[in-house]
């Protein structure tokens, strides 16, 4: 599992790839909630995911609660046939918003 975050056009870019469960969940949680807190939009780049769980998709829920709360775009972009089956399965696809990739998500959904 890897994170990393980077910025664009005011925007918090949060690159996730490999496995999201259990044990690493509470990396994506600390960046997504890192970049909430320096404030503006929040991009998850899911491309690179290759499972999550429960936990990893809690993580994601309570990023988009606190953006919603500030008033700022949460959007996952480029997210991945396995990761958007589970969310999917959640019914959250039909909460978070989406684009097909980052540029998009920065030129359109911010």
């Amino acid at each position: 599992m890897s994170v990393s975050v980077s910025n664009r056009g005011g925007a918090h870019i949060v690159t996730l790839a490999g496995e999201i469960d259990l044990q690493t969940s509470p990396q994506v949680r600390d960046a997504v909630l890192d970049s909430l807190r320096q404030g503006g939009a929040v991009v998850i780049d899911m491309g690179g995911i290759s499972y999550i769980d429960s936990s990893g998709v809690a993580s994601l829920v309570e990023g988009f609660q606190v953006a919603r709360r500030q008033g700022v775009a949460f959007i996952l972009a480029a997210v991945s046939p396995a990761a958007m089956r589970v969310l999917q399965l959640a019914r959250l696809d039909k909460v978070f918003a989406f684009q097909p990739d980052v540029d998009t998500a920065l030129a359109e959904g911010i």
